[in-house]
This record gives structure tokens, sequence and C-alpha cells, in this order.
């Protein structure tokens, strides 16, 4: 009876210590009934190896932060940017290296990040404090998606919006910040 005793502890303690296999790979935020920026934020957060982030419009301080703090925790931390809309670029000297604005044409839409190429984020929110927390918005987070995450910046920027641009050289990426910052004063 011990015997027995001791292997059910045993399994309860190793199903205890380990995570659900059935997780739902899928979560879906809505906002203003939830802040977004806190579920942006933890996500950035996590980051391990490396951010891809394209945005419409960046301006939201606290995922500016988290995106700088990554870059402190020697994440490589990739951005491109709509040149239509604006962004704080001020606070993000730090990340000027890894910024890209998108080639003129059409808008680039996109609210999307990929995070160490096992999660995918997107949605209608744009990462500002106002799409964030007071709009009628949602995002879509995507556990586990190795090969959708990883590909999703190859897929939706190089390939598609910014093909004619084949390298990441640090100069591919910080061509034209220059020019927008000048812009706009």
């Amino acid at each position: 009876m011990p015997l027995r005793l001791s292997v059910v502890a045993g399994l309860l303690a190793l199903i205890a210590f380990t995570a659900p296999a059935t997780a739902d790979p899928v979560e879906v935020h809505y906002a203003p009934v939830e802040n977004l920026e806190r579920v942006d934020v933890a996500l950035l957060q996590s980051a391990r190896s490396k951010i891809d982030l394209t945005a419409f419009s960046l301006t939201d301080w606290p995922v500016i932060d988290a995106l700088v703090d990554a870059h402190r925790r020697g994440v490589v931390v990739r951005l491109v940017l709509d040149p239509s809309e604006r962004h704080a670029l001020d606070r993000l000297t730090e990340v000027s290296d890894g910024i890209r604005m998108k080639p003129p044409g059409p808008y680039m839409h996109l609210k999307s990040y990929s995070i160490d190429g096992l999660v995918l984020r997107s949605g209608s929110a744009n990462l500002t404090a106002s799409g964030l927390k007071q709009q009628d918005n949602d995002i879509i987070v995507i556990c586990g998606t190795a090969p959708q995450a990883s590909a999703f910046f190859r897929r939706f920027i190089l390939r598609e919006r910014c093909g004619h641009m084949s390298g990441l050289s640090t100069r591919s990426w910080t061509a034209g910040l220059d020019e927008v910052r000048d812009a706009r004063g």
C-alpha cells in the first residue's frame, strides 16, 4: 500500500509541474473591455531572442518601453513602420538600427508582430494608447506557431510589401528613417 501511495503522489507531482498539453493556442482579446496595452506589454516582455513588428502607428509609450527594454536585454528588435503615420521616433532612438520605413505606396495597415518565431500577434488594434485601451478593437494571439510566426516577417513585409529590398543590413533597416524625421521636423 505505501508503494502504491508513493507512485500516485509521484504522478500527481509530475502532473502539477507539467504544462497542460491541451492549452488553447489561440487567444482573442477585446478593447475597451480589456486593456490590450497590458497584453502587448506582457507579450513583448516574454521575448528572448527576436521581435519582428509591423505597425501602421506606433505611439504607445508602454509598448515602446517594452521594445526598448527587450533591446537592452539583447533581443533583436526589428520594426517596419508606415511612413504616412506618426510614430514616437524620439522614444525609439535606442532601437533605431532595427527600424525601417515601408517604401511609398499603399498603406501598410498591419498591426502585427512575431516573438521568437513562436508567437504571432495580429488584429485591428493600432499600437497607440487609444487603439489599445479606448476603441473597439481586437488582438489575436497565436502561440506555438513556429512555422507561421517565423515566416511572418519575410512573407508579409520583405516579399509582399518591400520585395524589391533584399538585404537586411543595418543600412537597409534605417534607410528612410532620417527622411521621415526630416519631413516631420
